[in-house]
C-alpha cells in the first residue's frame, strides 16, 4: 500500500514517524521540541500556549523530506488542551494546556450546578477534573468573561492541528477518543451534551463532529489524506496494539492505569474517567497521585544518587521488605480519595530498619498502589489478564522482580518508543485502506507488535499476594473505609 505517518504533538516536542503501512515497521523519524517554555501547569491559571507553536514545530519535525511519498497522516496530541475560537476562526485566547490548582475550584461549581457528582457520571461517564475542558470553559467564563463570550467555536489540540492541516475547512472534526476527555460528550450515548457546555461557558459554541476511528477527516489539497486523529492516551493504546483483557500501567510521577473494555463505565467516585479508545471500544482509566515521585523521594531520603541504585538497593532486601509497608501517598492520593493525607511506613522493628528494606517498601508500595487503581477496575468488570508496563523505570530491575507477582498477571515491558505517534500512524494506515476499499472500517491493520520483555508470575505468585495482602491491611487500617473498588 505504501507509507503513512503519525505525528505526535505532546506538551514539549512533535515527533513524526513514518512507517510502512502493511507491517508498521518505522522506516524514518523527525523531532522539533515546541518553541515556547515548558507549561508548569501550577500558576496562578491555566498554562496558556500559542497553538501556532505546534504548527512550527510540526514544520520543523518534518523538514528534509521527511514526508516525500506519504499517502496519508494520522494525528495524536496531547489531551485537555481547548483552543477556543471566534466566529472568523481566530483564536480568542492563547490555548488552555495542562491542569491547574485553581481550576479545582472551577470543577466544584460544576459538580454542585449540575446537582453532583452522580448526575455528572449518568451524563458523561465521570465527574469533572481540574484539568479537562469543561472545567476550563468554566474558569474562562468566571475569570475571562470577555473572551468566554467571543468563543465561538471550541476545539482541542488534535481537532485543530488536523484543521489547519487540511487549509481550514468549513467542516471540523474530532474522533471519539478526543471528545471523550472533554466533559461535554458521552463514551456511552455517543453525543454531545451542549447543555453541559452552556452550562460551563454560559452560552453554546460550535464542536466539531464526531467521526468514525477509521473515517478520514478530509484530504488536502495535495492529495493527502488526514485520519480522524486522536488523544494521546489512546494513540498509544493504539500504536501498542492492546485489546481485550489488556491493561497499560503507566509509572510517571503520578500512575495512570487504563484498560480496553466493550462498553463505558459510569462512575461517580471520580476514581474512573470513562474514555473512548481509536477502535470503536473504550479506554477507562483510573490515576494515582503517587508513583515514580515515591521513589524519588525515598532515594533523597537515602542519599542514593539516583532510581539505578535504588534498584540495585532494593534487590538486596527480599519480597516483603521485612515486614516494612509503604503507604505512597506523598502528595496526597486520588485512588484512594485522600486529597489531604501523607504517606505511612509502618511495619518499623529493629531488623527491619536498614536502608535495603525501605528501598524494597517504596517499590512495592508504588505497585500495590498501581495494584489497587487495577482493583477498581476490575471491580467493575473490567478483564485483566496482560500488563503492559510502561515509562523508563519500567526497565529496572526492583520493578522488574516485583510487579508481575503483584500484579497477578503476565507483564510486558515494551522496549522504548513513541507509541502515540506509532499509534497515530496506525490510524492513517486505516483511514488509507478503507478510502482505498481494502480495509474494514471495523477492522484496523495487524501490524507487527511491539518488541518487549514478557515476565510471568511464576512461583513468585503467592509471596507477591502475601505482600499485597500485607499492603491492603495496613492501608485499611490507616483509612478505613477509604478504599471502595
Amino acid at each position: 500500500m505504501g507509507i503513512v505517518a503519525g505525528l505526535d504533538s505532546s506538551p514539549d516536542f512533535t515527533r513524526i514517524v513514518v512507517c510502512d503501512t502493511d507491517t508498521g515497521a518505522v522506516l524514518r523519524q523527525g523531532y522539533a521540541p515546541h518553541p515556547v517554555e515548558s507549561p508548569d501547569g501550577g500558576g496562578a491559571r491555566p498554562s496558556d500556549i500559542d497553538p501556532q507553536a505546534w504548527l512550527l514545530s510540526l514544520g520543523e519535525a518534518a523538514g528534509g523530506g521527511l514526508l516525500e511519498g506519504v499517502q496519508a497522516i494520522g494525528v495524536s496530541t496531547q489531551q485537555n488542551a481547548v483552543v477556543p475560537l471566534d466566529a472568523q476562526g481566530n483564536t480568542v485566547r492563547p490555548a488552555m494546556v495542562g491542569g491547574d490548582k485553581r481550576a479545582q475550584v472551577a470543577a466544584a461549581d460544576l459538580v454542585d450546578a449540575l446537582g453532583g457528582r452522580e448526575a455528572w457520571a449518568q451524563a458523561v461517564g465521570c465527574v469533572p477534573q481540574a484539568a479537562q475542558p469543561v472545567t476550563k470553559l468554566r474558569w474562562l467564563a468566571k475569570t475571562e468573561p470577555e473572551n468566554a463570550v467571543r468563543a465561538a467555536v471550541l476545539m482541542q489540540a488534535h481537532d485543530w492541528l488536523v484543521w489547519q492541516l487540511l487549509g481550514r475547512p468549513v467542516r471540523r472534526t474530532t474522533d471519539r477518543g478526543g471528545a471523550s476527555g472533554t466533559g461535554y460528550w458521552s463514551a456511552a450515548t455517543g453525543a454531545y451534551r451542549s447543555d453541559l457546555v452552556e452550562l460551563a461557558l454560559g452560552h453554546q459554541a460550535m464542536l466539531p463532529e464526531v467521526i468514525g476511528p477509521a473515517e478520514a477527516a478530509g484530504t488536502t489539497p495535495e492529495g493527502l489524506l488526514i485520519s480522524a486523529g486522536t488523544g494521546e492516551t489512546m494513540a498509544a493504546a493504539f500504536g501498542l496494539g492492546i485489546g481485550l483483557g489488556d491493561a497499560v500501567v503507566s509509572l510517571g510521577a503520578s500512575g495512570s492505569v487504563m484498560a480496553v473494555h466493550p462498553e463505558a463505565l459510569v462512575d461517580s467516585s471520580g476514581m474512573i474517567t470513562s474514555l473512548a479508545d481509536a477502535t470503536g471500544m473504550h479506554l477507562p482509566v483510573v490515576t494515582t497521585l503517587n508513583a515514580v515521585r515515591t521513589l524519588r523521594g525515598t532515594a533523597e531520603l537515602l542519599g542514593v544518587p539516583d532510581l539505578e541504585s535504588l534498584s540495585d538497593l532494593a534487590m538486596k532486601s527480599t519480597p516483603g521488605a521485612h515486614g516494612l509497608v509503604l503507604l505512597p501517598y506523598l502528595e496526597g492520593e486520588r485512588t484512594p480519595n485522600l486529597p489531604h493525607t501523607a504517606g505511612t511506613l509502618a511495619g518499623l522493628r529493629r531488623e527491619s530498619m536498614k536502608p535495603e528494606h525501605l528501598a524494597r517498601a517504596a517499590f512495592e508500595g508504588m505497585l500495590c498502589g498501581l495494584a489497587d487503581a487495577l482493583d477498581v477496575l476490575r471491580g467493575r468488570g473490567v478483564e485483566v489478564r496482560r500488563i503492559f508496563l510502561l515509562g523508563a523505570v519500567a526497565e529496572l530491575s526492583a520493578v522488574q522482580a516485583a510487579a508481575p507477582a503483584l500484579f497477578g498477571v503476565q507483564v510486558v515491558v515494551p522496549q522504548p518508543a513513541d507509541y502515540a505517534a506509532i499509534g497515530a500512524a496506525r490510524q492513517a494506515a486505516w483511514a488509507l485502506g478503507v478510502s482505498q476499499g481494502t480495509l474494514d472500517p471495523r477492522t484496523p491493520p495487524v501490524w507487527q507488535g511491539a518488541a518487549a520483555q514478557v515476565l510471568e508470575p511464576g512461583e513468585e505468585l503467592a509471596v507477591g499476594q502475601a505482600v499485597r495482602q500485607q499492603f491492603v491491611s495496613v492501608r485499611d487500617q490507616t483509612h478505613p473505609g477509604a478504599f471502595r473498588p
